[in-house]
């Protein structure tokens, strides 16, 4: 480490930041799980670079500008207990960047190894020629869609204005206007008789229990993309009850709703859930074909 109280090295800037990150007790769960990380993370954004670092050794002695940018950028983060997607206004969902602010979800679903397998094997892929995710967000689940399975037309909805207007910004830096639509919505309210080969859906789900023992680095996230009743399943059952009217025969419906898993399968206790395995990590996922609905 350099006996400075200033460190001037890539490789101290980390050390360094290892240290306060702990003593602030920071909590990771944006797209990182540890201090180490999430200290290369940001000092690749503060240095214009990729996360490889490309370009620096980590050894060599800084520019004062960037040691400067390094420490406004890694003291934002204790200080603010903001998300660093909100620091550098960018998240990697499914292999892909996108633009996040507040009024969106820092993106992060187990659903992205679905997305990238293209759904397989739960659905022919020549059956999937449309696909409605509920509750966009930032756009990730809906523009993964669009980019990893051509031709697909992918329509989204959201309630919430911020987050419509951050969808819109993702769908323009990404060029899929022609294939991705963006729609206000609550749940189906706004999509009239229209049906879809897949449903998929990152509610909210988190009950307000739940809420309230959150980290702080959750509460700098909107509200309305977390909770949904008392017990977090206001959004789920909505989207249960009317999912069969806008699903084609062999289509198939999937919902994350993480720890309120319990709570759902007690709240439907008829319905054959499949809960999803991933080899990348995630629980919580339930897959129901269309037939599966039409009784409810």
């Amino acid at each position: 480490m350099n006996t400075a109280l200033q460190p001037t090295t890539i490789e101290d800037w980390v050390y360094w930041a290892e240290k306060k990150f702990s003593a602030a007790d920071l909590f990771y769960g944006h797209g990182t799980d540890n201090a180490i990380d999430e200290a290369v993370y940001l000092i690749s954004h503060a240095l214009n670079t990729d996360y490889g670092l490309t370009g620096y050794d980590p050894k060599e002695t800084l520019s004062p500008k960037n040691n400067k940018s390094i420490q406004d950028l890694l003291q934002q983060r204790i200080s603010t207990k903001k998300p660093a997607a909100y620091l550098v206004h960018e998240a990697w969902f499914c292999g892909l960047p996108f633009f996040v602010d507040e009024r969106v979800l820092v993106p992060r679903s187990p659903i992205a190894e679905l997305i990238h397998d293209e759904f397989q094997p739960w659905i022919a892929r020549d059956k999937i020629n449309s696909i409605l995710e509920i509750g966009t967000g930032s756009g990730c689940i809906a523009l993964s869609c669009a980019h990893y399975l051509d031709n697909t037309k992918v329509t989204a909805v959201d309630i919430d204005d911020g987050a419509i207007e951050v969808a819109k910004i993702n769908v323009q830096r990404m060029n899929l206007q022609d294939r991705v639509s963006i729609i206000k919505s609550d749940v189906f309210e706004s999509l009239a008789d229209e049906k879809y080969d897949i449903i998929v859906s990152n509610p909210p789900y988190v009950s307000q229990q739940e809420y309230d023992g959150l980290p702080l680095e959750y509460k700098e996230e909107p509200v309305i993309g977390l909770t949904s009743g008392d017990d977090g399943l206001d959004c789920v059952t909505k989207i249960l009850n009317q999912a069969a009217q806008h699903l084609n025969p062999h289509g198939i419906l999937i919902v994350e709703v993480g720890n309120s898993q319990d709570a759902l399968q007690r709240a439907f206790p008829k319905l054959p859930f499949m809960w999803l395995e991933f080899e990348r990590g995630g629980e919580g996922v339930f897959l129901l074909e269309r037939k599966h609905l039409t009784n409810l």
